[in-house]
């Protein structure tokens, strides 16, 4: 993968899409259009302007739009770096590095797509991706309650189905829940989300014979694979460590499922 740079990224439009959680829309440069060489499932890293917070915060993509350069990230506001992003408006300037990571590789055939809570925002992307190349694809979103924020997003790329822990929507319970209730089958998994979340996953896919693409969450500080921060054990021997570790920005954040250990 060619170095990657920093640019200036501009606000072109932010809302609070519901409790803690914005959508922010970015526009990069023509001399290093990030949208233009981003693919679902990788990331970009977005810088402070305040001093005193040096490492970036690392977001997922959840849209592309090639055309106008531009990228939609959907974050939660967790500490004060995602604060001060919350508070931009249009026409601000942020730094920005991406995109980084490796995205999700995307398979013909049937398609289920298993988000949970911030890990539903870059199921988006793909959704689209994959629609546009013919795939047949459902999605299962998993909440604690009923607030469904970007369900209705997904619905013209795919048949949607809801899991909620507190059962006041869809299935109650979590998405292998909903997966089993709904007969739903498929020649691909890919998913994203917090990590019970995704050893289920994992576990269910052996349990089919199925193929699960797996985007790992993990604490980023470099987001270029130097600092070994956000390293995630592994099946086989890393080729830059030397032991069973997989660095999380670098080697991923996808991984296939059976590649690493949860």
């Amino acid at each position: 993968m060619a170095d990657k740079k920093k640019c200036l990224a501009v606000v072109v439009s932010q809302e609070k899409i519901t409790e803690g959680i914005y959508s922010m829309w970015l526009q990069f440069p023509e001399d290093y259009n990030v949208a233009g060489m981003a693919v679902p499932g990788q990331f970009i890293s977005m810088y402070c302007g305040e001093g005193s917070r040096l490492l970036p915060r690392p977001i997922s993509i959840c849209e592309i739009e090639l055309a106008q350069r531009k990228l939609r990230v959907v974050y939660r506001v967790a500490g004060k770096g995602t604060e001060e992003f919350s508070g931009l408006e249009e026409g601000a300037q942020i730094p920005v590095m991406g995109p980084l990571g490796n995205g999700f590789t995307r398979k013909s055939g049937k398609a289920v797509l298993i988000g949970g809570g911030i890990g539903i925002p870059p199921m988006l992307a793909l959704a689209k991706a994959l629609k546009e190349e013919g795939a047949e694809v459902s999605v299962v979103l998993g909440y604690r309650d009923g607030d469904l924020f970007l369900k209705k997003e997904f619905e013209p790329y795919a048949d949607v189905y809801v899991s909620t822990e507190d059962g006041s929507v869809g299935t109650r319970g979590n998405v292998i829940d909903a997966i089993r209730e709904n007969g739903l089958d498929a020649d691909t998994i890919y998913a994203c989300g917090p990590m019970p979340m995704l050893r289920g996953v994992k576990a269910y896919a052996a349990e089919k014979e199925t193929e699960a693409q797996i985007s790992l969450e993990e604490r980023m500080a470099c987001g270029i694979g130097a600092c070994l921060g956000c390293v995630c054990n592994s099946t086989d021997v890393d080729s830059h460590s030397h032991v069973h570790n997989k660095r999380v920005c670098k080697d991923g954040p996808v991984f296939n499922a059976e590649d690493v250990t949860l």
